[in-house]
């Protein structure tokens, strides 16, 4: 029998596991391979086109990422479990979003160009060369696997309309550090 997949709860900024720098994966498990379908069904879910381990609360190398979904309306989630950019060149920009953020949206410069090595959920070793959105995708789900979120890349000044905002999802942190965001099914 084919297990549905679950709804996980989303970390918002503030919870100290999206500071953190995540723990490689050792083993592909059945457990795992759940997980990355948890991950990968609250991600499209949430209107997302990434969403990394620590934003529902596991500390581990893992990512989900289908930038494409919604030009094409045809999901091909790609997972990368200990992934690695191994070149980056130039520049681009693009306006960023995070499902750890919600509301808040700002330009953020990366490089152009990524190439990028993971292991799939068969454990198969898969290289991508990423340019301009996809490359920033890539980038951005990459970040939270070191505890880094995109706002931390914004310009000071650039950042200071949404101070506000950041510290009201902030401040709805526990005494533990965890800061979660239940969505209504």
């Amino acid at each position: 029998m084919k297990r549905k997949p679950q709804l996980l709860d989303i970390r918002l900024i503030g919870d100290k596991i999206l500071r953190q720098k995540a723990e490689p994966v050792e083993e592909i498990t059945e457990e795992l391979r759940d997980f990355i379908q948890d991950l990968t069904e609250t991600m499209y879910t949430y209107d997302g086109v990434g969403l990394a381990a620590p934003q529902v609360g596991r500390s581990v190398r893992i990512f989900v990422v289908d930038p494409f979904f919604y030009e094409t309306k045809v999901r091909k989630p790609i997972v990368m479990i200990n992934p690695r950019i191994t070149e980056s060149e130039g520049s681009f920009v693009y306006e960023e979003g995070c499902l750890s953020l919600p509301g808040i949206f700002e330009k953020v410069k990366r490089p152009g160009k990524v190439a990028i090595e993971s292991m799939n959920e068969k454990g198969e070793m898969q290289v991508y060369e990423a340019e301009d959105y996809f490359s920033t995708v890539l980038q951005h789900e990459y970040d939270h696997l070191d505890g880094v979120l995109f706002v931390d890349r914004v310009n000071k000044l650039k950042i200071l309309p949404w101070k506000k905002r950041i510290r009201e999802l902030e401040q709805s942190t526990d005494e533990n550090g965890v800061n979660i965001r239940k969505f209504d099914s």
